[in-house]
C-alpha cells in the first residue's frame, strides 16, 4: 500500500484515485500537532493500515521538526500513540 503526505494528510488512493484510507494532522501550537482524524476503508479494515497511518504521520510530524501532542484528537491515534511509547517508540 503507497501513502503520499497531501498537506496536513497522509493519504492512500485506489487506481483510480478514490481514498482508500487516511490520517489528518494540524497545527495546535507552533511545532505542536494534534492527530485528529483516522479513517479506513472498510474493505482495509483489520490489516493494521490505520497503525501504518499514524506511523506515517508521526514521521512527516517529526520529518517538519515538530512533535505529536499528548492527547491527539482522534481515540485511535491516541491510544496508538501511548501503546507505542509504552514500547519506547515515539
Amino acid at each position: 500500500m503507497d501513502f503520499q503526505a497531501e498537506g496536513n494528510s497522509i493519504i492512500s488512493r485506489s487506481a483510480d484515485g478514490a481514498v482508500l484510507a487516511r490520517v489528518d494532522f494540524s497545527e495546535a501550537a507552533p511545532g505542536v500537532y494534534d492527530i485528529f482524524h483516522t479513517e479506513v476503508d472498510a474493505s482495509l479494515q483489520g490489516q493494521g493500515v490505520a497503525g501504518k497511518l499514524v506511523a506515517r504521520a508521526v514521521a512527516e510530524i517529526e520529518r517538519r521538526g515538530g512533535r505529536v501532542m499528548e492527547g491527539s484528537s482522534c481515540s485511535y491515534a491516541a491510544a496508538w500513540l501511548k501503546r507505542h511509547a509504552e514500547k519506547g517508540a515515539s
